[in-house]
């Protein structure tokens, strides 16, 4: 069983995938891991994308894994190698809140440009990732679908996919 989790910059993708992956002893593969090379502060340089889609291909392969993030892009083989798809979706205000304190502890600050960016989710007209966008790559994939909305306890979450499984 391979499921993927993805959703808006703060929705808690990762949170979810790592505890899902824990409660159900799958691999768990977060995409910022494979999307950024390893640098101090984190996340100031991309990977290219063939070298992104070569690890992410191999991370997928076996039975049973969590994959958490958005890969919308990333190629075919890739983008429908899930049975599931877990759609998370949360208001703007407590996303970035969240974010805001992640940025903090983990960085030692708040990289207001990314704030920035993760804002502009719910723009339709936004170039870059968007609402409109993930539900497009939702309907087109042949995976099941799962969408969550709202504010939830990583527990609660867990027990909705596992319902869906």
């Amino acid at each position: 069983m391979k499921i993927l989790i993805m959703g808006a910059s703060g929705s808690g993708q990762s949170t979810l995938g790592r505890a899902l992956a824990k409660k159900l002893n799958y691999k768990w593969v977060d995409s910022d891991d494979i999307y950024w090379l390893p640098t101090t502060p984190m996340y100031q340089e991309k990977r290219n994308i063939d070298e992104r889609l070569k690890i992410a291909l191999k991370e997928v392969e076996g039975e049973s894994l969590v994959f958490s993030g958005s890969i919308n892009g990333w190629g075919a083989k890739l983008e429908n190698a899930f049975d599931i798809v877990v759609f998370l979706s949360l208001n703007t205000e407590l996303r970035l809140s969240r974010l805001r304190e992640r940025e903090q502890r983990e960085l030692g600050f708040v990289d207001e440009a990314f704030i920035e960016w993760a804002s502009e989710y719910e723009n339709p007209l936004s170039e870059s990732r968007n609402r409109v966008k993930h539900e497009k790559w939702i309907s087109e994939r042949k995976s099941r679908i799962l969408c969550l909305e709202g504010d939830e306890t990583v527990q609660q979450r867990i027990e909705h996919v596992i319902s869906f499984l």
